[in-house]
């Protein structure tokens, strides 16, 4: 096992012809992990690069050029065809020079030394990295890293180029098609792109409530730009697991300007990428579709409550965080372990109302 301090290491062996890269579980980190995947393209242009990832994130990365194939791996899936066992087999076969390992589990690391990857590079920090045989080294210090910290770190190491570190996405024609089809059923009277801008508002909580700022106040927050911003049409995002949130946010809105996302019949990842490309402004909670819409440049409010606020930040952007300075903040906690809340519930709507219009006025976007 090699080991390097951060930044500092240039990995030493002849230019591999077979890659894998291990991605993130969440939708916001590959997005983070952007930037690393186009650096690994750039330098290693004629090597095959495989992306070992949930299923869903090939909807997510579809249009991007970055990778040849794909194997398809979820541990927490009861699928076999997606765990472990399988997915090793597949790396296996494939014959892969270097594992870029880029999730912190161990599990990570354990699928990329079953699947006999030759070199397997990750950050180190715990026994995963007794199973890589390069490490890069995590700051003495004893601070964890943000993924896009350790994203850069494992890109010193490779000796990738130091581009830009914007995040990236792409859309393809059917995700083109199927908003289009989306956004003219939900606004008929506004298909015309003389229409005013499209806000797309997230309030996912997928990964627990505390993150959640609740159906009241997006509503208010809906019918506050509506009448702050001309020809406004807000729409609320969501997921296959928030359908119920966003039509509450439609139905206590009560404006033919204010619709969801709640009732479309498929929402794929394809959707939500063109629903944000189109977007003049998005405002989210610290979730995956913040960075969705950071990957397509869209203006964006971000609401911080229990999540480190430095976690989540990539590259400079056109990113407006707000967050309370409360003593409890940041917990991490996917349910507030103090029962208030208090972190998302006390910020308020004109608050956020107010960093909207900053937005809108600086990025001008009128895409939709």
């Amino acid at each position: 096992m090699r080991e390097s301090a951060p930044g500092r290491y240039r990995l030493g062996m002849e230019t591999p012809r077979r890659i894998a890269v291990i991605l993130p579980r969440w939708v916001g980190d590959v997005c983070m992990a952007t930037p690393l995947l186009r650096g690994l393209r750039g330098r290693f242009g004629d090597a095959r690069i495989t992306g070992v990832m949930r299923p869903l994130f090939a909807d997510l990365l579809a249009g991007t050029p970055w990778l040849d194939d794909t194997i398809f791996y979820d541990r927490h899936s009861r699928d076999p065809a997606v765990g472990f066992r399988a997915a090793a087999r597949a790396l296996g076969r494939l014959r892969v020079d270097l594992a870029v390992v880029l999730p912190g589990s161990l599990s990570s690391a354990a699928l990329a030394w079953a699947g006999a990857a030759r070199r397997r590079i990750g950050c180190g920090g715990n026994l995963r990295g007794l199973l890589l045989t390069d490490v890069v080294r995590e700051p003495a210090s004893g601070t964890r890293l943000t993924p896009p910290q350790a994203f850069a770190l494992l890109g010193q190491a490779l000796g990738l180029p130091d581009e830009s570190l914007d995040l990236e996405l792409a859309t393809t024609p059917a995700d083109e098609s199927r908003a289009d089809a989306v956004l003219a059923e939900l606004f008929p009277l506004a298909a015309s792109r003389a229409a005013g801008p499209l806000v797309v508002v997230n309030d996912n909580s997928s990964n627990g409530t505390a993150r959640a700022w609740g159906a009241a106040n997006h509503a208010a927050l809906a019918r506050w730009l509506i009448a702050a911003v001309p020809g406004c049409r807000v729409l609320v995002h969501c997921g296959p697991g928030d359908r119920e949130q966003a039509r509450e946010i439609v139905a206590r809105a009560g404006h033919e300007a204010v619709r969801g996302l709640g009732d479309v019949a498929e929402l794929p990842l394809g959707l939500s990428k063109a629903v944000y490309r189109r977007a003049a402004l998005a405002i989210t909670s610290d979730s995956g579709p913040r960075h969705i819409a950071a990957a397509f440049g869209v203006p964006t409010v971000a609401l911080i409550g229990p999540t480190d606020p430095l976690s989540g930040r990539s590259a400079p952007g056109s990113c407006r965080e707000i967050r309370l300075d409360l003593p409890c903040a940041p917990c991490a906690a996917a349910v507030c372990p103090l029962g208030h809340n208090d972190c998302m519930r006390l910020i308020g709507v004109e608050q956020v109302g107010a960093a909207a219009l900053d937005a809108l006025a600086a990025g001008r976007r009128m895409i939709a």
